[in-house]
């Protein structure tokens, strides 16, 4: 039988760090918890990645919300998905109550209430500084992902995007690649294939239909200025500490296209401007995502391709990405075996499915001659977790049953009011909030257009009255000669004559002529 000494022996030489860590809680077994058996995580390892999973109820959001207060603490900047929003109550100061006394009664420690330094972000027209990203940063190869081309119409893609960099057209919004597209596919196709190759018209109907579907989800709302700038997600507060950036996404759950071309464009974002680091004492920015099975769930297949790149490369950015979701089955197996730290919550067992789930869970985790791992994930309680992670040498620590602390910040959400105060005072909410419509591919292809058809306009008018001038002048020529030839005097003549005669007869002057027979 495993003794409390050796457990905590166990755990001490597992979780003692050399550099910056933040406390998680402490390891219990058999249901208590050992005193002086402290769970850490190093810092210098949170950019290798991590996983909060757990059954709904169970505390895994919590557990999101200590570690990101923890981070903040340590001048480390945190982006949050918000996707139930239930996590703006970090902005605010959380209350004192008995359950709390007891756990540090525990667990050791003290408690103390603090709100932490909270910026709001939104994809919609939530309350937030509005994330946006033009067209042409999107870029030809990530639109054709979120779209979901083939290689063809990838290829056209491609095409529209280099004729609008030689013709100095500004892709900023959906509408401006909508208008160069239909402009492509007729007015100026053949000046296209000219210089760039035939255009199948199928394949642009089919891009066209796909964008349209995309404005469809609310993406039309996503494209354009002002483009936000990833510096902005990487702020220190006045007081030191890492600014807490909530993107509100709850709106949007019923819209995966909208989140997927965000995630895509944000990670690409991410990784193409952050420099290469290394591994730092401390990750530049954690960005966790909350429950991630509802993404996994709707999200395209370049999506899930793009996240499995970004997990193994973004690392040496000094950039951490952490997971939330129900159960870790929900994550690829191909992301999952790149998740360093991992925090397991109760699962729970109704059905044979569930069973079988929970086992493979348990093979996730180390071997430990202290718990059975499959029996522990439907026993252990409300904020309470299996954790292992990476130590300073990247090296899976033990794992421990461990009573969590509790958040510092409130475990609710924001009021209206101090939704509000938070996004009136916002520098980027001023900086990002404003409408901006400068002229780009839209206005400049109607322009040319509009000028194309004012100009066949006049040509024809001018056309018409050239040919209508020439008819005059051509009948009046035809007429002159006529009337000037000698056939033409004859006849001038004999019609006045017969005219004279048959008034003169009328009369009853007709002379020696009235007796002779008369032309009528």
């Amino acid at each position: 039988m495993a003794t409390k000494e050796a457990f905590l022996e166990y755990v001490q030489n597992g979780y003692s760090f050399k550099g910056e860590h933040i406390k998680l809680g402490c390891a219990m077994l058999d249901g208590e918890v050992i005193t002086g058996a402290d769970v850490s995580l190093p810092l210098k390892t949170l950019n290798r990645h991590g996983l909060i999973a757990g059954a709904t109820g169970t505390g895994k959001t919590k557990t999101l919300q200590v570690i990101a207060e923890a981070l903040s603490d340590a001048s480390v900047p945190v982006l949050l998905m918000d996707i139930k929003g239930d996590l703006s109550g970090i902005a605010a100061s959380g209350t004192g109550n008995a359950k709390i006394e007891e756990r540090y009664q525990k667990i050791g420690g003290s408690w103390s209430p603090s709100a932490y330094p909270t910026e709001l972000l939104s994809l919609s027209k939530e309350k937030g500084a509005r994330l946006r990203a033009t067209v042409s940063e999107f870029g030809p190869v990530l639109l054709s992902k979120i779209l979901e081309l083939n290689d063809t119409q990838e290829g056209l893609v491609s095409m529209i995007f280099k004729y609008c960099d030689d013709n100095k057209l500004p892709l900023l919004d959906l509408k401006d690649f909508k208008k160069v597209l239909q402009y492509v596919s007729d007015e100026g196709k053949a000046e296209m294939e000219k210089d760039y190759g035939k255009i199948s018209t199928t394949s642009a109907g089919t891009v066209l239909r796909k964008v349209i579907g995309l404005e469809q989800q609310g993406a039309d709302i996503f494209f354009g200025e002002a483009s936000f700038e990833v510096d902005d997600l990487m702020r220190i507060s006045d007081d030191g500490r890492g600014i807490i950036s909530i993107v509100r996404v709850a709106d949007i759950q019923n819209r995966p296209k909208l989140f997927s071309t965000f995630m895509l464009s944000l990670l690409a974002e991410l990784y193409a401007t952050l420099p290469e680091e290394g591994d730092l004492e401390k990750p530049k920015l954690v960005m966790f995502i909350d429950e991630a099975h509802l993404i996994f769930q709707e999200a395209s297949t370049a999506l899930l391709q793009q996240i499995e790149t970004i997990i193994k490369l973004i690392r040496s950015k000094g950039v951490g990405i952490f997971f939330c979701t129900q159960n870790p089955m929900d994550v690829p197996p191909s992301v999952l075996g790149q998740l360093g730290m991992k925090v397991q919550h109760a699962l729970r067992a109704f059905t044979a499915n569930d069973r079988k789930a929970i086992k493979q869970t348990a093979e996730n985790y180390p071997l430990s001659e202290f718990y059975k791992t499959d029996e522990l994930l439907t026993q252990i309680g409300i904020g309470e977790a299996l954790i292992t992670c990476l130590n300073e040498k990247g090296q899976p620590t033990p794992l421990a049953a461990t009573m969590l602390v509790s958040p510092r910040s409130r475990m609710d959400i924001l009021s209206d009011a101090e939704a509000d105060a938070i996004v009136n005072a916002s520098k980027l909410v001023k900086k990002y909030n404003r409408e901006i419509d400068s002229e780009s591919a839209y206005e400049i292809l109607n322009a040319k257009l509009e000028e194309a058809a004012e100009k066949t306009a006049q040509e024809k008018e001018e056309k018409a009255s050239s040919k209508g001038g020439g008819r005059q002048k051509e009948e009046k020529g035809i007429l002159e000669t006529v009337l000037t030839s000698s056939a033409a005097r004859q006849a001038g003549r004999t019609a006045a004559n017969i005219i004279t005669r048959s008034l003169l007869g009328a009369l009853g002057l007709g002379g020696k002529s009235s007796k002779k027979s008369s032309w009528f």
